[in-house]
């Protein structure tokens, strides 16, 4: 089983879903955007997967700090560009367990995905 975890290491929630591989002895490599960067590719891949719309994150200071116009003219074309610009704006964690992914981390979801 290959598992790569996408995020920030800084973020509360990707810290929260490490503890629970952690604690559960689940090994995973970590893609930190910063340090590892990010594409057009990685991040198309993402949308294909899960939608843009479930891949923004709306709750982040960076989307909040968009233009009005922006976030009006937000699209699968638009967005892309905008999350390679702003990693942040990526909702996290994202997980890829075995050419599959999952977005967010609740305890329940990640206990299903390993079930």
């Amino acid at each position: 089983m290959t598992i790569t975890m996408y995020g920030i290491p800084n973020c509360d929630t990707i810290k929260k879903a490490k503890k629970w591989l952690d604690a559960e002895n689940i090994g995973y490599e970590f893609h930190d955007y910063r340090k590892q960067g990010i594409d057009e590719n990685l991040v198309n891949a993402f949308c294909q997967a899960l939608g843009w719309e479930n891949v923004l994150n709306k709750r982040g200071t960076t989307y909040r700090q968009l233009s009005q116009e922006q976030k009006d003219t937000l699209n699968q074309e638009t967005v892309i560009a905008l999350l390679i610009e702003q990693p942040a704006m990526i909702k996290r964690p994202i997980l890829l367990v075995d050419n599959q992914y999952h977005i967010g981390f609740k305890a329940d979801q990640y206990a299903a995905i390993f079930a």
